[in-house]
């Protein structure tokens, strides 16, 4: 089981980008998904976690109207669009994955996690 995110990079606040994560050696079915980031100096925290069971995704206040989850089946890939993006939203990006009988979409309920990507937004 792997997840590999990717996607991040450096833009001008206000700017976009749309992060991947593609999962290799299972498929999404019946996981959620969770989006977490960690900006330097500071703790780890989560973006959104997708509900498999009823399709959901909760996202946190600092991103939510800004940030959306999405996923491609045919190549089991989840995205997260970013759009308006503030300098805060600065940090390296997260992806991870759990079964969807676990209660819980907090980090430490998290069983696969993929290397991070690097967003980068300038003032």
């Amino acid at each position: 089981v792997q997840l590999q995110a990717s996607g991040g990079g450096l833009v001008h606040a206000g700017g976009s980008l749309r992060l991947s994560c593609e999962a290799s050696g299972f498929t999404f079915d019946y996981y959620d998904i969770g989006w977490f980031r960690q900006a330097p100096g500071k703790e780890r925290e989560g973006v959104s976690c997708f509900r498999f069971r009823d399709g959901s995704t909760h996202y946190q206040d600092y991103v939510k109207g800004r940030f959306t989850v999405s996923r491609d089946n045919n190549e089991n890939t989840v995205y997260l669009q970013m759009n308006s993006l503030k300098p805060e939203d600065t940090a390296v990006y997260y992806c991870a994955t759990k079964p969807e009988y676990h209660p819980g979409c907090g980090a430490d309920e998290m069983e696969y996690w993929g290397k991070g990507t690097q967003v980068t937004v300038s003032s």
